[in-house]
């Protein structure tokens, strides 16, 4: 298997156009990383990484868990104070604003459905991304500024002084605005010139370079560092870790690649004086259609009600926040629910029965035993709500799975992220994704691809 695997990486290179779009996405992929190097002037973003070592090495998960989550996904840059701490997140979350308007607002649906209507759309999406920029970068800038009030004993990190704290701002702001943006653009460059979604290849690099960290903290795990407490874990439960890994891999892929397969039939029709034959086919309809998106609109809701609840001057309502720590039972059983919840939302939004089974009415398609129409779209409902059912079951165990194994074999979060959650997810449809272009760059000059059969294909 590894022996195909180098062989299909070096015909990889004998095509003169994929080499060229792999070398261009690796070297857009490294200026990425560069910017989530490059420190904003002003701050002191070597004071917050030592900070949140400290209680990476101390083992205390309840301080700086939430900023090194979220900080996974910009590639340490958030804990780096660098140009690039908001990531691509911005651009993702304008993204998922304006497809759900587009679901509901007519006006918007029908331009998504117009000629040019697509290039309009992205352009919205465009210009709420830098709005947004915006708003969470003097929201990033103000928490710089009172960092000692988030972190007890981290001091000062905006190197200015108070009568120039207004210049920090403006500057902060537009060096975090400008530095979403560029990503945004390089992202656009990879996926117009390079190969595989670049938006995605950014947030999948930037996770992947957390990897280091895990490393070390696995290593921690079972060989402890000279003067602490021996609490190196056995080598039973490292091949246990090693075959969970492994199977949990295995099932995000077939969830991701699995579909339901809906057979179709269409009959025989004239257009002028051209008789079109009919023909069998089907409609795959994808096991986990949402994707990774409930877990990443569950994540950014209860991201909120912690650090809200504990700034309250009443003291019953600060006893609450507790409950809102990712490690409280009660969070994981609200992260659950929002997942399903959120896994419903977004099919309703997304997936439209009606207009699908109208364009199989239109093309004198039906599905065998099922009548056109009205009856058409209640049946492709219902199959959905049950395979929509499923999708959000893996969801919630492959969500939850790493706040389990760090709560009952203490390990550290940064290692257990790998085995579930956003990170496992959008890393594995990424490389698919990936692997898909590669493949048919390479079926296209008669090589062979990755697998057996030469392509990548969804299981029921």
């Amino acid at each position: 298997m590894f022996g195909k695997i180098v062989s299909t990486l070096s015909n990889c290179f004998k095509i003169p156009e994929l080499k060229a779009r792999i070398l261009f996405t690796i070297l857009i992929l490294l200026v990425c990383r560069v910017i989530a190097l490059v420190p904003i002037p002003g701050l002191d973003g070597a004071a917050l990484t030592e900070y949140l070592d400290n209680i990476a090495k101390t083992g205390d998960q309840s301080g700086g868990g939430l900023l090194k989550m979220y900080g996974m996904f910009t590639g340490g840059a958030l804990q780096r104070c660098a140009i690039g701490a908001l990531g691509i997140m911005p651009y993702i979350s304008a993204t998922i604003i304006i497809q759900l308007l587009t679901a509901v607002i007519p006006g918007l649906s029908k331009l998504s459905r117009e000629e040019g209507g697509r290039t309009k759309i992205i352009h919205y999406g465009r210009v709420l991304t830098i709005i947004l920029c915006i708003g969470q970068g003097f929201a990033l800038a103000v928490g710089f500024e009172n960092a000692d009030s988030l972190f007890q004993g981290i001091g000062r990190l905006v190197l200015y002084s108070d009568d120039m704290i207004w210049w920090y701002r403006i500057q902060t702001v537009l060096i975090l605005t400008s530095g979403t943006a560029l990503l945004m653009w390089l992202g656009e460059q990879i996926t117009e010139r390079g190969i595989g979604n670049g938006i995605s290849l950014i947030i999948t690099i930037g996770i992947l370079a957390s990897i280091p960290e895990a490393f070390l903290g696995l290593q921690d795990m079972f060989f402890p560092p000279a003067g602490l407490e021996d609490t190196g874990k056995s080598p039973i439960v490292g091949a246990l870790l090693a075959v969970m890994f492994i199977a949990v891999v295995v099932g995000v892929i077939m969830i991701t690649q699995g579909q339901r397969k809906i057979p179709v039939q269409y009959a025989s029709r004239a257009v002028g004086r051209k008789m079109y034959q009919g023909g069998n086919n089907f409609m795959p309809l994808r096991v986990n259609y949402a994707g990774v998106m409930p877990i990443i609109f569950a994540q950014a809701l209860l991201m909120f009600p912690q650090p809200l609840l504990a700034a309250s001057s009443i003291k019953a309502i600060r006893d609450m926040a507790p409950y809102f720590n990712y490690t409280h039972p009660f969070y994981t059983v609200m992260f659950s629910l929002m997942i399903v919840f959120f896994s419903y939302f977004w099919v309703a939004t997304q997936f439209n029965e009606v207009q699908i089974a109208d364009d199989l009415k239109r093309n004198n398609g039906y599905i065998p035993g099922v009548r056109p129409g009205k009856a058409t779209s209640e049946f492709l409902h219902k199959v959905m709500s049950r395979i929509t059912l499923a999708g959000a079951a893996f969801l919630v165990a492959i969500a939850v799975l790493p706040t389990i194994l760090s709560a009952t074999m203490e390990i550290p979060y940064i290692v257990t992220s790998f085995f579930g959650g956003t990170s496992l997810l959008i890393m594995v449809g990424v490389m698919l994704d990936t692997m898909r272009q590669m493949e048919t760059h390479l079926l296209n000059r008669h090589y062979d691809g990755f697998l057996k059969k030469g392509r990548i294909k969804g299981r029921v």
